[in-house]
């Protein structure tokens, strides 16, 4: 589906291809630019003691062709997200309508 006002994110795709000297995993990246993207906000913590909400994470609905993995991060807003838990994959079984795969971001830190 094309979405007019979405966003411009870039899909940080990853390949486990070995292991460094201290066992860590060692990935290839591969980008791609994915444009009118929508996202939303995926939910926030709640006020307490006059403390500002905080959003936690965003939820981007990618189109529907894209191989996304729970080890792979995106780039929207000019920050890096990581895909938090198995992408959503899903069509209308009546319409055959297949939005995209949705997918749960959560904020790198540090």
């Amino acid at each position: 589906m094309i979405f007019g006002f979405g966003e411009t994110v870039v899909l940080h795709t990853r390949t486990r291809t070995g292991e460094d000297a201290y066992g860590n995993d060692v990935f290839t990246t591969t980008d791609t630019t994915l444009e009118k993207v929508p996202v939303w906000p995926a939910g926030a913590t709640e006020l307490v003691q006059g403390q500002d909400t905080t959003i936690t994470g965003l939820y981007a609905l990618l189109p529907a062709d894209t191989n996304v993995e729970a080890i792979d991060y995106v780039t929207v807003y000019g920050d890096d997200y990581e895909v938090d838990g198995e992408p959503g994959r899903f069509a209308s079984p009546f319409t055959g309508l297949n939005p995209g795969v949705q997918v749960h971001l959560t904020r790198i830190a540090g």
